[in-house]
């Protein structure tokens, strides 16, 4: 069944996250959505591990480019603690905090349990003019639960798939990324079944999600989104399967969302506009 989310109002700020790929059509959106282009904006790399002063320079070129002259590079990483007093006062002043990509799992290692985490869910919670957005790694670490592991055809196996804890910014949900290129439909479907309770969103390359206050996630970009509910599944064989068995299960839901159509993540119903 869907997550019963109606003991925590719905935050006031705004998520946007996309599969991977060009993303310079996000950070175009990204700019129109800041309650000002000089408003300051924090690019957090934490999820590289290669050269991430060079990836926050060519984030903070491109934002210049379309008018937004404050941008810095946050750092957190093995030598720049999340909860540096520094780096939880840059936080605390930012109107965007943007998340690039690489590996989800860095950026749970250093930001779960800390109180750079908190301030973070707080501000997007009850600040309506911030933003928090993500790419690939960076989007699928914003959900309550992200894909770790998990290839291929191998991906309907027992066993086969690994499931971790997100920053938990999209409760009820699981997010996973480069989503069509990357043949990562069974791993989705694996993970729903295994969670039934998530709702499975995959993200494809130029493609992602818009969640404002009080309104649907809408679907912007170039190709598709595909969600998987198996909240009505009638048969799913998990509960009694061995490793390296092939996962079986009846009456998932399946949608295909394009730009423009929109997904009610606390009702699991799809519109268009």
């Amino acid at each position: 069944m869907p997550t019963d989310t109606s003991a925590a109002p719905a935050p006031l700020g705004t998520l946007v996250v996309l599969g991977g790929g060009d993303d310079d059509p996000m950070l175009a959106l990204l700019a129109t959505l800041l309650p000002e282009r000089n408003a300051p904006i924090e690019v957090l790399t934490t999820a590289s591990r290669r050269q991430p002063a060079r990836t926050a320079a060519a984030y903070a070129h491109a934002w210049h480019q379309l008018g937004c002259p404050h941008v810095r590079h946050l750092q957190v990483d093995e030598t720049n603690h999340a909860d540096d007093p520094a780096t939880l006062t840059r936080l605390r002043r930012a109107a965007l905090v943007f998340m690039s990509g690489g590996d989800q799992e860095r950026i749970t290692e250093f930001l779960l349990g800390t109180e750079f985490l908190a301030i973070l869910r707080h501000k997007y919670a009850t600040e309506a003019s911030f933003i928090v957005a993500g790419t690939s790694a960076g989007a699928s670490a914003m959900a309550e639960v992200m894909l770790v592991n998990g290839h291929g055809w191998r991906s309907l196996l027992g066993g086969q798939i690994e499931v971790k804890p997100g920053l938990g910014l999209l409760p009820g949900v699981l997010l996973d990324q480069h989503f069509a290129e990357r043949g990562r439909y069974p791993r989705l479907m694996h993970a729903v079944l295994a969670r039934p309770e998530l709702l499975g969103i995959g993200l494809s390359e130029e493609t992602g999600l818009v969640v404002r206050a009080g309104q649907p996630a809408e679907v912007f970009g170039e190709e598709a989104v595909v969600v998987v509910d198996a909240a009505d599944v009638t048969h799913n064989n998990l509960p009694e399967l061995a490793e390296d068995q092939v996962i079986s299960g009846h009456h998932l839901r399946l949608h295909l969302l394009v730009a423009g159509q929109q997904l009610d993540l606390a009702t699991r119903e799809v519109a268009v506009k």
